[in-house]
């Protein structure tokens, strides 16, 4: 079992979950999220006055997939994701312990599905 952390950018969520859907991914959460990095931000000019904005809206998305899901919900957030651009975003993978769930009790990978 792994947990799938990505960063992308807003306007790219409804593309990767479409992707996911296709690779018969269902069960994700979403967060807005602010982050920074490679793009530094930007300067605008609010009534005259500079302002540096260097944290950039963000979608977090969660997914917790069972060992043979990893590799294609990975593909398809990158096919939705990418733009070519700095500030695609980024994918964690990390190991899951447990996973129990609350309405029945199962755990493991029956518990995620």
């Amino acid at each position: 079992m792994k947990l799938i952390i990505a960063y992308i950018q807003p306007d790219k969520l409804t593309a990767v979950k479409q992707a996911l859907y296709e690779k018969e991914v269902f069960k994700m959460s979403v967060t807005n999220a602010l982050g920074c990095g490679q793009q530094k931000g930007y300067h605008e000019t609010y009534r005259g006055a500079d302002i540096e904005v260097n944290l950039l809206k963000k979608v977090r998305l969660e997914i917790a997939v069972n060992t043979d899901f990893v590799d294609s919900t990975i593909d398809a957030i990158i096919s939705g994701a990418r733009s070519g651009n700095i500030g695609d975003g980024k994918i964690f993978v990390q190991d899951l312990v447990e996973c129990i769930r609350i309405r029945t009790g199962e755990k493991g990978a029956d518990a995620i599905g």
